[in-house]
This record gives C-alpha cells, structure tokens and sequence, in this order.
C-alpha cells in the first residue's frame, strides 16, 4: 500500500519535479531563465524574433571561444591568449586570401593552422617548460597581438567575399554565426563527453597527480588541450572578422575575459575536473543578454560594467552555494541543502516577479510618449573628445526634445557592431555614429539602411555603406595643420617625433597621412622616431620617456591627441614649452589648458562639442525626411597661446 502511494505521489510530481531539479542543480540556467523575464518586462523591444536573434549573433564569438577554453578549465589550465589568437588567425586568412593571393581554402586551412600552432606553443611551454599556463598564454596574448599588427601594418585588411557571407544569414532569417556556434558547441559537447581525450581532461583537472599515476600521458594530453583551445580560438576569429567584413588587428582584444567567465558562469570551477558545453553556452548567452539588454534600456555605457560585474559575481556565488549545499553526504543534511537552494532560487523568482509587476505598468506608462528616439554609438568614451561629443550631443537632444541613447563600444569594432544591431531592432528613429573602425561599421550601417533608420555619421566616415550625412573636420587637413605649426615653431629644422593612433582606427591613419603631406614641404624637419601610444595619455607618457631615451636632442613632438600630448609633456618636464615644442590634436579642456600655460604650443581643435550638436540636428532633420547635406565639415582651428583665450570649444 506504501509502495502504490510512493508511486502515485512520483508519478504526479514527476514532472514539476524534474523541471525543479533541472533548475536547482543549473544554476546557470535559473539564471538566464530569470533574465530574460526582466529584460522583457523592463523593455518592450527585447523579446522580438529579430532580437533574440540578435542576442544569438552577439553570443557566437564569445560562445565559440569559450567552447575551446572550456577545455582547458576543465583541465585545470588557464588561456589567456584566445582572443590574441582569434585576432591572427582572422588577420592571417585575409592577408594570405588578398595580399599573397592564395585561394580562399587554403587561406582557410592556415587559418585554422595558426590557431593549432599557437595552441601547441602554449601547450609546449607548460608541458615541457614548466611555465604555469597563466604565464605562457600571458606572452602568447602578446605575440599573436604583436603579430597580427605586424602582418596587418596596423590596418584592417579586407576578408574575401566568400568567406564574409559567415557573417550572413540562411534563408533570409538564420545569422551563419548562430548555425556555426550551434556546430561548434555540439563538437565541444562530443569530445567532453564521448571521447578519450574528453575523459583525460576531466581527469587531468580533478587530480593531475593521479591521472599520471594511472597511466594517462598528460604532457601530450595537454598538447592537444590546448591545440584544441586555439582552434575553437581559429573559428571563433573568421566568424567575427566575417561579421565585420574585414580584418581587425585590434578584435577580440578582452574577449579572453568574457571566454573564461562564460565558461565558469556555466558551471566549470577553476581548480579543474568539472564543467560542460551547455552550461558554457548558458554563460554566454547570459553576458549577451545583459549587454543587448542594458543598450536597449538605456544604461550609462559606465554602468553597464558595473552591472556586468555584479551579475556575473552573483551568477557564480549562486551556483557555488548550490554546489556546497547539494554535496553533503547526509541524508538529512542534503535535503536541507536542497531546501536551502529553493529557499534562494525561490526568493530570485519573487524579486523577478516584483520586477515584471512593476516594470511591465512603468514600460506601459512610458511608452505613450511621442519624443523622437535616436542612438549615438561612441568608438569610446575613454576619451575627453568623445566625451565632449556626447556632451553636445545631449545638449542638443535635450534641447529638442529628442530621447537619445548612448552606447560606448570600448573601442571594439564587435562591441559597436552588437550596439547597432540593438539600435536596429529596437526601431529608433535615427542613428548617430562614431565608428571605432569605418570599414568594421558598415554591415551593421546596411542593415539600418535596409530598415529605414537615417543614418549619420559623425567624426569619422563609414565605407561601403550609405550614411544620410558626415559631420566631421578633416582629420587629414588637421594632419597638415599640425605639420606646418611645429614646422613653422622650429623655423623649418630641427628633430621631431611623432606619437601615433590607435593602430587600425581611421582617425589614426588619417591623421598620420596629414603628418606625412604638410611635413613633405619642410625636408629641414626630420622625424627621428614614429611610435603608436594609442590615443592615451599614460602610453604617451611611457612611449615618449623611452624614446627620449634614444633621441634626448628632439625638438619638437607632434601628437595625433591631446592626451597623447599630454602624456608627452610630463615625460619632457621641464623641456616641455622650452627647448621642446609639442602639438596636440582635439582642443580637449585639458589641452586648452595646458596651451594657456605654455606647455603646449598648440592643438589643432575639431570643436567636439559642436560635432555632436550638429550631428543630432541632421539626425533629426533626416527623421523628418528633409534634406540634409551629404558632408557637413565643422572647421578645424589651431590654437595658440594667442588665441585661446577667445576660443569657444
């Protein structure tokens, strides 16, 4: 009778039992499952097909790479160098496919080939050198970033057409990146789960002594470990190269972060043996639902990491408790365990749906509301010029009533492309951006075209793409400006170097293309020293104390930015404004400044403020559908210690 009354009672709780497990020993899961519903509680635009569809297309490269580090995790390793390595092998493919005309197979082959070779390298140096993997995959990040600069000369190199339709869609609805992150996962899933290999590297990570003890050959074992990781890192780089239409020296930079949270937000543990390709796949797409999620709701690009980091924190301290709690032997004791979890996962449902309730009536309220909505795309708000964008910007979308939201892409071409996407399907009225790179953006520029969505683009042009209007200065004739300013300053002789742009940004190679024509008018000024200190102001610092090193005699140093000039100055010291004469580029505050104080002798200002005031009234007019211009040239102006005081910024 006890048995028949056991039975009836699983039977009828069978399957609200199973879904209870299933979410109480995937924490992972519990937690994307609640995210979601908030997201589409707090915004009416995230639970769309195109959307989700989005969400999809941003987790591919992440998920892709993730996959390969998982491998590794399990084993108790660490790679740091995924993203490096998805970076060359990209650069690798459209360098040989272009420049050396191989055909686009085998291109793909050494693809494929330099993710091995770097994954082996990795693999030799801890296996045979006794390097702890942190170290080893540490200085491979810098050699295949290193190498990618050099194979690339710092400039994005187109990908052939036939291996950029990875970036497409099949069947006008599947994006190719989601069917290759589908494929990738289910090899990850087969060789984890149903392969020797698969079985050392659960061994290896839960007690490497032991694994050798029983026989287990774990040098060669994490040989093809990491051989695997670079592979996964391959793929993972000509899907987002494919994605963006070109090669990037400077993709994926910081991807290796979001790679190993994904997979440790998914369930692996860091000290080895456990972990798996779904839950990896979960912590994927669970950072691009917070990112596509926040764009959509509007959050300060600042916030947005502070957010980023507390969900990820709190992802992994859930899924730790769980663990803790569902591992005590006791009878007694696992079930309070188990209550203990439903107590948390029970509480995380209350708040969700505290959430919905009063989310849902706010979403509704605001949605009656006919203000005009536009986005702005920053290549980076790590920057006072792009900061004085967004301030004008703002400004003048306050002032007509606009509703504007701004993004900032850390300068990652990828990142913008995901903020793109996310302005597309949200259907804003209007888009505004600054491209980290002009080729990078312009797939993601088509589709808004397709869409309907005016397009303008400020600071910086984008290619391939029709955008309704530019407005920008011209970063060339600034070029020029600055050339013959230093070389009028040093009376047409005397010993320059030059600090350089981010490698691969328009802006960078624009300015320097400016260097080089205004100083071919004064064959007196030689330029001793030309090294990239990456639009910062402490690189600058670093950049031009080393090469004072070489050259202590220069006189004159130009900047492609005010805080490269900056960074510059305070290497000079006391030559600086004296026997050493500095020019910036932006008319950044801190560099208006420091021209009133005589320690620059000039910037070449763009009028950041009035770029992005601009930019929003062209924005608007194009949403109303008159005309606009298809180049609107905001002036540059040098500026001394003469006139700057009169200057408006």
């Amino acid at each position: 009778m006890a048995t028949d009354t056991l039975k009836s009672t699983t039977g009828a709780g069978g399957a609200s039992g199973g879904l209870r497990r299933l979410l109480l020993d995937n924490g992972a899961l519990t937690a994307l499952i609640v995210l979601v519903i908030a997201m589409s509680a707090l915004s009416g635009d995230f639970l769309t097909t195109d959307n989700l569809l989005n969400v999809g297309v941003q987790a591919a490269v992440t998920a892709i790479l993730a996959f390969g580090v998982t491998f590794v995790i399990v084993s108790a390793g660490i790679d740091l160098s995924v993203g490096s390595v998805a970076a060359l092998s990209a650069t690798v493919l459209a360098w040989s496919a272009t420049s050396a005309g191989v055909p686009v197979f085998l291109a793909v082959l050494l693809a494929i080939a330099t993710g091995i070779v770097c994954g082996l390298v990795n693999g030799i140096l801890i296996s045979y050198g006794k390097l702890p993997p942190f170290i080893a995959t540490l200085a491979m990040l810098s050699v295949a970033r290193g190498l990618s600069l050099v194979i690339s000369e710092g400039s994005p190199i187109a990908f052939p057409d036939s291996v950029s339709h990875l970036g497409d869609t099949l069947g006008g609805w599947l994006p190719v990146p989601v069917l290759v992150m589908i494929v990738m996962g289910l090899i990850a899933a087969l060789v984890l789960g149903r392969t020797y290999i698969g079985r050392s590297m659960y061994a290896i990570g839960g007690n490497e002594e032991a694994a050798r003890l029983s026989g287990l050959r774990v040098k060669k074992q994490k040989l093809a470990i990491y051989a695997f990781s670079g592979v996964f890192a391959a793929v993972a780089g000509v899907v987002l190269a494919a994605r963006l239409s070109s090669a990037q020296p400077q993709a994926a930079d910081g991807y290796e972060l979001d790679a190993i949270a994904a997979v440790v937000i998914g369930g692996a543990s860091l000290a080895g043996g456990t972990g798996k390709a779904s839950g990896t796949l979960i912590g994927a797409l669970i950072l691009a639902v917070l990112r596509n999620g926040l764009n959509l709701l509007n959050v300060s690009a600042f916030w947005q990491q502070v957010v980023i980091g507390v969900v990820i924190a709190l992802a992994v301290l859930f899924d730790t408790l769980r663990r803790k709690a569902g591992a005590t032997p006791v009878s007694g004791a696992s079930q309070g365990g188990r209550g203990k979890q439903a107590a948390t996962y029970g509480l995380a449902a209350v708040v969700t749906v505290a959430i919905v309730g009063a989310t849902s009536f706010l979403h509704n309220g605001s949605s009656a509301t006919s203000s005009p909505k536009m986005g702005l795309s920053l290549s980076t708000l790590n920057n006072p010029f792009f900061v004085q964008i967004r301030a004008g910007a703002e400004a003048e979308a306050e002032k007509r009533g606009v509703d504007l939201t701004v993004t900032d892409a850390q300068n990652d071409a990828s990142q913008q492309a995901n903020q793109l996407q996310n302005f597309t399907s949200s259907g804003l009225g209007a888009i505004i951006v600054n491209p980290v790179d002009s080729d990078a953006a312009s797939n993601s520029v088509k589709a808004a075209d397709k869409a309907k969505i005016p397009v303008i683009a400020v600071d910086r042009g984008v290619n391939k793409a029709p955008v309704d209007a530019l407005v920008a200065s011209d970063n060339v004739a600034g070029g020029e400006l600055s050339a013959k300013t230093i070389a009028d300053k040093l009376g047409g002789k005397g010993k320059i170097v030059i600090l350089q742009g981010q490698a691969g940004t328009s802006a960078a190679r624009e300015r320097a293309q400016g260097f080089a024509n205004g100083l071919k008018a004064f064959p007196g000024i030689q330029v001793v020293a030309q090294q990239p200190a990456d639009f910062d102001r402490t690189k600058g610092l670093d950049v031009m104390s080393n090469l004072l090193q070489a050259h202590p005699d220069v006189q004159g140093v130009i900047a492609a930015n005010d805080e490269m000039a900056l960074g510059a100055i305070k290497a000079l010291g006391s030559k600086a404004g004296k026997s050493v004469s500095v020019v910036g580029f932006d008319g950044t505050p801190d560099g208006l400044k420091a021209v009133e104080g005589g320690t620059l002798y000039a910037s070449v200002a763009q009028q950041p403020s009035q770029l992005g005031k601009i930019a929003v009234d062209n924005a608007l007019r194009a949403l109303k559908g008159e005309k606009v211009e298809e180049t609107v040239k905001v002036p540059v102006k040098v500026v001394t210690k003469e006139n700057v005081a009169g200057f408006s910024g």
